[in-house]
């Protein structure tokens, strides 16, 4: 197994992940359950460690992709753009979630404002995590681009969903089949 497999396994659960935690964080908030809520603040620094390889193979993911027919460079950097932004909002829910259970286990007057703001924070990152799995996506899915098939071939792109360079075709595309 490589850094691209690892990658394309591993980047599910910081999204997946995340929503679950939000789930269970807000159901323990409503319900002022701290043993719920504690296990909604562990989901969400397991999640961040998670992240961390999801990262660090994104860069050797880029390479093995880059120069592959269709694939768009430019959808590649807005990923790699957000992702950036993606891992430091991950990297403050961790530690929001680290304060936080820390406040519950310690009973201090704070822990239910931090909390709080804990599940906004899981909210904005479910959010961008959602958008930067989005765009990864689009790298290679080009049926995901758009809603519209026909944009979809003004840009070049035959029915099968593989770009042609100027009047060349590939190999998948032979008549002799």
């Amino acid at each position: 197994m490589d850094a691209t497999h690892l990658h394309l396994i591993l980047t599910h659960f910081p999204i997946v992940g995340t929503i679950i935690g939000v789930g269970i964080l807000a159901y323990g908030q409503f319900s002022k359950n701290n043993g719920i809520i504690k296990v909604a603040l562990i989901t969400f620094i397991l999640m961040a460690i998670f992240t961390i390889p999801v990262f660090l193979t994104g860069e050797e993911s880029e390479e093995t992709v880059e120069h592959i027919a269709g694939v768009s460079e430019r959808l590649i950097g807005d990923h790699e753009e957000l992702a950036e932004k993606a891992i430091f909002l991950m990297g403050l829910l961790a530690a929001l979630s680290a304060i936080s259970f820390f406040a519950i286990m310690k009973k201090l007057s704070f822990a239910r404002t931090i909390t709080l703001v804990t599940l906004i924070v899981s909210l904005v990152t479910f959010g961008v995590f959602a958008q930067v799995g989005n765009l990864g996506g689009q790298i290679r899915h080009s049926e995901i681009r758009t809603n519209n098939p026909n944009e979809i071939n003004k840009q070049g792109e035959t029915e099968k969903g593989l770009f042609e360079k100027k009047g060349k075709k590939h190999d998948d595309d032979d008549d002799d089949d």
